[in-house]
């Protein structure tokens, strides 16, 4: 008897990444720098409870280390870790970049940022990170490219809402930041 395929295994992964669910997904800020930088300036829009960053510029590369560790055997300590720098010069030709400076950006990079202060419980912070991040996927075709940063910047009445998790705050959530991006999305910036 042939049994059905697992939940895991239903999706080839070639078909999430070309043409499939993944595809419309926006990239995720991971770096404290790039989260420094889109902090820094001001807010582009605000609603009551939620504020938007926003900056037209891919993010950071991520930092190359400086020195390579290289695993040395010692028969009487075992392994042990010791650096040896790389031979790189810093005084070496740059590559030149074959991208164009004034060509619009069509990835869009999202960070969220929802402090423990607004939201107590571990619950609340994920449920509204999660319409964050859905809200944004939904409309990001509508938005400019570039990194992007959605902050909880006042917490919601916990005497309207009761429960952390509750489908009155997801949809009070969702009404807010459609409203917002939708914003972002008309305001040529």
């Amino acid at each position: 008897m042939l049994a059905a395929p697992r939940a895991a295994n239903a999706w080839r992964s070639k078909d999430l990444f070309r043409g499939g669910i993944l595809s419309a997904m926006s990239l995720r800020l991971v770096q404290s720098a790039d989260f420094e930088r889109l902090l820094a300036v001001p807010s582009r829009l605000r609603s009551p409870h939620f504020a938007v960053h926003h900056l037209p510029q891919p993010p950071l590369p991520k930092p190359k280390p400086s020195a390579k560790v290289a695993e040395h055997a010692d028969e009487s300590a075992g392994k042990m870790l010791i650096p040896s720098f790389a031979t790189e010069l810093s005084t070496e030709a740059t590559p030149k970049s074959e991208a164009i400076v004034d060509k619009p950006l069509a990835d869009h990079w999202l960070g969220c940022v929802v402090p423990k202060r607004h939201a107590k419980r571990a619950v609340t912070r994920n449920l509204l990170k999660r319409q964050i991040r859905s809200v944004f996927d939904a409309l990001s075709t509508d938005l400019p490219g570039g990194q992007w940063v959605v902050r909880l910047r006042s917490p919601f009445a916990p005497t309207q809402f009761v429960s952390a998790r509750s489908l009155a705050l997801k949809l009070a959530a969702r009404t807010e930041l459609v409203a917002l991006l939708t914003r972002a999305g008309s305001i040529k910036f």
